[in-house]
């Protein structure tokens, strides 16, 4: 049975998105009853925070989730403020290193890690990257150039400078 810190939030979202892309959803109940059975104990507070956050939409069909890399509202500025946010959250609970190499910026995470944060990296839109690519444990963010790398590398160390004081080379 997993048992979700705030770091594993990602990992709950994760596995809401697979149930309501597989399976028609008509409610929370429900929606919560196949997450438990999938080993994610969630209480109704936390998973009506995490649809929300999600931007998951309910329709007389049952939940909808946007398309990968996709909202509802992507043009929302607000919408936009809080990916960048949520981006910002995966990052200080994942990433463990960013370096450059040419014009990829490279972002190591523990084992199994690496997925999670590259797609809230790719849902925010990073206006530096033209596309990423996940591993087990490393993200590849391909920019248009070395300066490009350069200037998502330190916006990335930014974002990690805080008071967990990861590794950054740029």
């Amino acid at each position: 049975m997993n048992t979700h810190s705030g770091a594993s939030a990602l990992r709950r979202r994760d596995e809401i998105l697979k149930v309501i892309r597989e399976t028609t959803v008509h409610s929370q109940e429900e929606l919560q009853q196949r997450l438990r059975d999938r080993g994610f104990l969630v209480a109704q507070p936390t998973l009506s925070r995490d649809l929300r956050d999600l931007g998951l939409a309910k329709t007389p069909r049952g939940y909808v989730a946007p398309e990968p890399g996709g909202s509802f509202a992507t043009s929302d500025p607000l919408d936009r403020a809080h990916r960048e946010e949520r981006m910002e959250r995966a990052l200080r609970a994942f990433a463990v290193s960013v370096a450059t190499a040419g014009s990829l910026v490279v972002v190591k995470t523990p084992s199994a890690s690496a997925h999670t944060l590259c797609r809230t990296m790719d849902e925010a839109e990073l206006s530096e990257s033209v596309g990423t690519i996940a591993g087990d444990d490393t993200i590849f963010v391909a920019t248009p150039d070395a300066d490009a790398a350069a200037r998502l590398a330190r916006r990335l160390a930014a974002v990690l400078e805080g008071p967990r004081g990861r590794r950054v080379r740029t």
